[in-house]
């Protein structure tokens, strides 16, 4: 028999390794960095998915740290300034990201006790002990 009367198997669709792990980072990509970058002489099939999926979780974490910076100030899209003030105000972030510089970030707003003006109310009874 021919082939023209019999149907054609049709293949399962491929699925992509970022799929099977269930992200969203690209893992063939990493994969493929991990191995250019010659870092061991293996890499193991489980290194690239897990290395996405740290990537993936700390980025989401940064975004929505930036999201709700962003939100207290009343404002809609996420600029450095927002993502800078996230990460300093979280503690583990800050360890994590100590010496990288966010350009466009600023500085964290900090006012020295002693530049502030004494209160009133210790005026008040300075004058009235007197």
């Amino acid at each position: 028999m021919s082939a023209r009367g019999k149907e054609k198997a049709k293949r399962a669709k491929s699925k992509t390794k970022s799929a099977r792990a269930g992200l969203v980072f690209p893992v063939a990509r990493i994969q493929r960095y991990l191995k250019r970058g010659k870092y061991a002489k293996h890499i193991g099939t489980g290194a690239s998915v897990y290395m996405a999926a740290v990537l993936e979780y700390l980025t989401a974490e940064i975004f929505e740290l930036a999201g709700n910076a962003t939100r207290d100030n009343k404002k809609r899209r996420i600029t450095p300034r927002y993502i800078q003030l996230g990460v300093r105000n979280d503690e583990e972030l800050n360890k994590l990201l100590d010496g990288v510089i966010i350009p466009g970030g600023g500085v964290l707003p900090n006012v020295h006790a002693v530049l502030l003006p004494k209160s009133t109310t210790d005026k008040r009874q300075a004058e009235d002990e007197s």
